[in-house]
């Protein structure tokens, strides 16, 4: 079944998080169609052999599980190859692992799509916010390990390998980067001035440096996201993620991932409105305990 909005219980404190953890998700049962041509590359996932050695020990086979969050609204034409290529990645790399769709109140067959895999997929009833999207989806997850990660297409699934790697090793939070191989073509000009304004200010606040504070693509470990203490509900979730992981100590490591604009559909994100949440975001953030 999918899970309805009036089925879930709000959202809650990090304090009551983790006694909501072993609440049992029903996963939607489906076969899911094949995999689109388009998705069908020769290597998903990086040939790394320190990857495969992290894999191959048997603590990691034996207790690691990787949840992966995917937010959406109206991304119809998108979600289907997003978890198509997420399901192939996650076979290939051999772990035990769950995707957790949340159609944020789509107008359009996000979720039908999405419900003829086998995922889990939340439903809220309207639109409340990507932010909002993922602490639900963080309330049903039961990994050790949470991957976040767009539903417009822009990411690559192969590229959550070299992240997750990055916390197998001892990270506690893996980004990816649009801007680190100084890729011109990834977002508008005036949302790069947005973004590399806000890495300015972060800076200036925290001592880090950082080149995408925006970035939706992560790989963060479970008991880290329980002690950030997560309150946003929209968009700026990524900068209160960026801002709390340098503040309180945690260890962030940037790398570099390929984008491509979206194929189909437009952004969500509204650049005055969403702008302004996220420099207070950013204020706020920096100077609470």
């Amino acid at each position: 079944m999918i899970y309805y909005d009036s089925e879930i219980t709000p959202f809650i404190t990090s304090e009551e998080l983790n006694g909501n953890r072993g609440r049992e998700a029903e996963v939607m049962q489906g076969e899911g169609s094949r995999l689109p041509q388009n998705l069908q590359e020769r290597e998903f996932i990086y040939k790394s052999p320190t990857f495969y050695a992290d894999l191959n020990s048997e603590h990691f086979l034996d207790s690691l599980t990787v949840s992966v969050i995917i937010p959406a609204y109206n991304e119809e034409k998108n979600v289907e190859n997003v978890i198509s290529g997420t399901i192939t990645v996650m076979e290939q790399l051999n772990l035990p692992y769950e995707i957790i769709l949340v159609d944020d109140g789509s107008t359009d067959k996000t979720g039908l799509i999405a419900s003829l895999f086998n995922v889990t997929v939340l439903t809220n009833k309207k639109n409340l916010g990507k932010g909002y999207s993922l602490k639900k989806a963080m309330q049903y997850a039961h990994g050790d390990i949470i991957v976040t990660m767009d539903s417009d297409g822009e990411h690559k699934p192969k590229e959550i390998a070299p992240l997750l790697q990055e916390v197998l090793n001892g990270i506690d939070v893996a980004a990816g980067s649009r801007f680190m191989n100084n890729q011109s073509s990834v977002t508008t000009k005036l949302n790069q001035i947005g973004n590399h304004l806000f890495n300015l200010v972060i800076m200036s606040l925290t001592g880090k440096h950082v080149t995408d504070s925006q970035t939706g693509f992560r790989v963060i470990k479970r008991d880290v996201l329980n002690k950030l203490d997560l309150q946003s509900d929209g968009y700026e979730i990524e900068t209160e993620i960026t801002v709390k992981s340098l503040k309180n100590g945690f260890t962030l490591k940037e790398l570099p991932i390929t984008v491509e604009r979206r194929k189909f559909g437009a952004s969500k994100l509204k650049l005055i409105s969403d702008g302004k949440r996220i420099l207070k975001t950013i204020l706020t953030t920096s100077f609470t305990r």
